[in-house]
């Protein structure tokens, strides 16, 4: 009798625990989903906040670029004022007391004040022209190409080297006054440091308008360096920044013996209004 009950009782039993055994599947797959999600949520929030935490950080420093950029534009600005109305203004009138005394100067020195003259009056118009690549305005009105090439006819000009520009493609694609005023700034910069240190005889510059982008391609044949020394020099630094500003890829290429080359490429941007 008693084996009986127990034979019927057994899988009322088994039946309960198969129940009891789903339910507790059950609440462990809902705890693991719960932790699951809990943990995807957490995560993304924490992408979240890094990224924000990233942006925040890019802004800072692209404002701090921008702050640099204004401030050095402004002095540009200023220094290139300064030329034009006083440096310029005194070889004006150095000029024109010249062309006074021409009339009255004896036979015998007349040639050496002639070419005395031609100086000064040679003066006058490289201290203008130079004013004008420093001047922010004069860049913007001019625009990038007619800029780089007033830089090309000053260096034949003076003969400080043989340099050439060749364009290719529409001109008016780019539009962007306040890009070109960087970009410019990106070759001068380049142009500065070829004068100073390259010794080079040639300064070829080509410009390249494509549909989206600009092709700027600077090279000269001097004495060029060794990379390495230079990576952190303020110069190449510089060249760096404005070209982030822009979005363009910077490239700077130098062997020593093998002369210096510039690669920039920029991506044509939406037209703003110049705020420097």
């Amino acid at each position: 009798m008693i084996n009986f009950i127990i034979s019927q009782n057994q899988p009322v039993t088994t039946v309960a625990e198969r129940y009891l055994l789903i339910y507790m599947l059950v609440v462990l797959t809902f705890i693991t989903a719960l932790f699951i999600i809990f943990f995807i949520v957490f995560q993304k929030r924490k992408n979240k906040l890094i990224l924000d935490k990233i942006k925040q950080q890019q802004a800072f420093e692209e404002e701090i670029s921008n702050t640099q950029i204004e401030i050095q534009e402004q002095t540009l600005k200023n220094i290139g004022q300064e030329l034009h109305d006083n440096i310029g203004q005194l070889l004006s009138v150095a000029n024109m007391q010249l062309s006074i005394m021409a009339t009255s100067v004896d036979e015998a020195i007349k040639e050496q004040f002639t070419e005395t003259k031609d100086v000064v009056k040679d003066s006058l118009r490289e201290v203008r022209a130079l004013s004008k690549s420093l001047n922010t305005d004069v860049i913007a009105n001019k625009g990038f190409q007619e800029s780089v090439q007033n830089e090309i006819d000053r260096l034949n000009r003076l003969q400080i080297l043989n340099a050439t520009l060749t364009v290719e493609g529409n001109s008016e694609l780019f539009q962007n006054q306040k890009d070109s005023i960087i970009l410019f700034r990106i070759f001068q910069e380049f142009l500065s440091n070829t004068i100073k240190y390259a010794s080079a005889e040639n300064f070829l510059v080509s410009i390249q308008y494509l549909e989206d982008r600009l092709i700027l391609d600077a090279r000269d044949d001097g004495k060029g360096f060794n990379s390495k020394t230079v990576e952190n020099g303020a110069g190449l630094l510089n060249m760096k920044n404005r070209a982030d500003l822009i979005n363009a890829q910077f490239k700077l290429d130098s062997r020593e013996g093998k002369g210096t080359s510039l690669k920039i490429d920029y991506p044509y941007r939406k037209a703003q209004q110049i705020n420097l």
